[in-house]
Order: C-alpha cells, then sequence, then structure tokens
C-alpha cells in the first residue's frame, strides 16, 4: 500500500506520524490526480496494428484514462473502440482532433467524440501554414468557433502547445502569447504539454501559475539533460514541484506522453506510470 498522509492519520498516532511524514516528504500537492492517464499518440505503432491488445495491455498497467490520438484512431470503428474500453475498464475524458477536421467535418468529429466518451476536444497541433503571423492571426478567430460551436454540442475545448508557439515571435510576440489574448478564457482552456513547453525555454512554475484557471490537462513527459524525451521519472524534470503550486489544482487529466518511447512501448510506459501513479494522493 502507498503510504500518504491521508493512510498515516487513519492510522493509530496519526498526528504524531503525520508531523514525521511532514519533515520526510514535501507538503500534499496542490493538485490531485483521481487517475493516471495516457495519450495514445505513445504508443501509435502498435496502436494501429492491434488496437484491442493495445487498449487491454495498457489497463492492465493500470491506466484509468486514454487521450486518443495519432495511430489512426480516426479511422477506426468508435463504437469497436468503446466497447473495448469499457469492458477493460477505460474511460476518455478528451481526445484530440486536427484543425482541418474541426474546420471541414465537425459534425463527424462531434459524432466521433461523443461515441468515445470524451468531455474535451483538444487541438493538437498547427502546421506550417498557419505559424506566421498571418497564418496565426487568421486561425484564432477559429479557435474561438471551436469552442463556442463544441459548448453548443456538449464539449469543452483546449489547445495542445509544442515548442513553436513560444518561440515563434512574429513582431516580438511569441503565438502562445496571441492565443491567450486572442481567444476566450472561458471557452479556450489549455493542455500544457509540460516538456515541450520546458524545450522551448519556458519557466514551468511561471507558465503554470501565469496559465492558472485554464488548465485543462498536462501533458507529462520527461527530459533528459540533452533535451531529449524519456520516461516520466527518468529525467530532469521535477513534477513533484510543478505539481504541488496551487495552479495545478485546476489541472483534471494528466497524461502520460512520450513521443519518442522506444519499441516494445510498454515498458516504458510502466515506468511512466509507476512514477505518477506514486505522485497520487
Amino acid at each position: 500500500m502507498m503510504i500518504t498522509r491521508r493512510t498515516l492519520l487513519a492510522g493509530a498516532g496519526g498526528v504524531t506520524a503525520l508531523a514525521l511524514f511532514d519533515r520526510l516528504i514535501p507538503q500534499a500537492f496542490a493538485a490531485q490526480i483521481p487517475a493516471v492517464g495516457i495519450q495514445l499518440y505513445t504508443v501509435r505503432d502498435i496502436f494501429q496494428k492491434d488496437p484491442v491488445g493495445t487498449l487491454q495491455a495498457i489497463a492492465k498497467i493500470g491506466y484509468r484514462e486514454i487521450e486518443f490520438g495519432g495511430g489512426g484512431y480516426d479511422s477506426m470503428d468508435p463504437a469497436m473502440l468503446r466497447a473495448t474500453m469499457d469492458k477493460a475498464g477505460l474511460r476518455c475524458p478528451s481526445l484530440h482532433i486536427g484543425y482541418d477536421a474541426l474546420l471541414g467535418q465537425f459534425d463527424k468529429s462531434v459524432a466521433m467524440a461523443r461515441t468515445l466518451g470524451a468531455k474535451t476536444v483538444v487541438l493538437p497541433y498547427m502546421t506550417d501554414e498557419h505559424r506566421t503571423e498571418a497564418g496565426w492571426n487568421a486561425a484564432l478567430p477559429n479557435f474561438n468557433k471551436f469552442a463556442r460551436d463544441l459548448k453548443k454540442a456538449g464539449f469543452d475545448f483546449a489547445y495542445h502547445n509544442h515548442d513553436f508557439e513560444f518561440t515563434n515571435k512574429p513582431g516580438g510576440v511569441s503565438l502562445y502569447d496571441r492565443l491567450l489574448k486572442a481567444t476566450d478564457p472561458a471557452l479556450v482552456k489549455v493542455e500544457l504539454d509540460l516538456y515541450w513547453a520546458k524545450r522551448a525555454g519556458q519557466d514551468l512554475g511561471a507558465l503554470i501559475d501565469r496559465l492558472n484557471k485554464r488548465l485543462y490537462s498536462y501533458h507529462v513527459k520527461d527530459m533528459r539533460a540533452d533535451g531529449s524525451m524519456s520516461a516520466v521519472g527518468t529525467g530532469t524534470i521535477d513534477f513533484a514541484a510543478l505539481f504541488k503550486r496551487p495552479s495545478s489544482a485546476h489541472v483534471r487529466h494528466f497524461y502520460v506522453e512520450n513521443d519518442q518511447a522506444p519499441a516494445p512501448y510498454l515498458p516504458d510506459i510502466t515506468t511512466s506510470f509507476k512514477t505518477l501513479q506514486a505522485l497520487r494522493f
């Protein structure tokens, strides 16, 4: 059993034990992790070949939340995926849907999200043509439109970053700053990819505090000293410190992701799961 403040308080001499606990272990995190999740892009190769077996393997590790993205999930039968999830004890709080699909296949995208049981649609990536000042400024009004239309359909909306949003600064203003200023904070939330923000040179603590109530979820991947990705707990990012910041209390989901996870993938995502599981209340 994992020892927590809660289990110590429940036992004999709880107050004394708790005082010792607080001297040895950091204060309870502001972020509460009810269930450890995974972004399926991490295992896209094996998921594309065997979606049922991959979902079953993920559930066996202990994951209870998944976020669809990559692996060709959008060309698969969503009813089949949902049945597999239900049988394995998995749920899908959110999923990634591309800009072009939201722009040109909105109703189909919403129907897929609804079948999979998602409550939030995340825009995961913007291609090169949108990364100029003109391209970005032209796209931002659509972010607001997506959010409004999704709200009417019963969904929330969030944007997922990479590094370019921070490093591209046309006119001296980053694309990320433009996004935050031009979009409705009540409707356009943030899925913060901690690795990519760090790779872009961001102070993660300051960024988390700045985003505050706009935070919807974290993508949790670690960074080695050379800047490459690694399983959570095997790199240099102090997740415990980030998660105990008061602003992290707004984060509802914690998705393990490793764009560069080495085959056969399951050992890597098991390491990440165990690290996040240890940070749970």
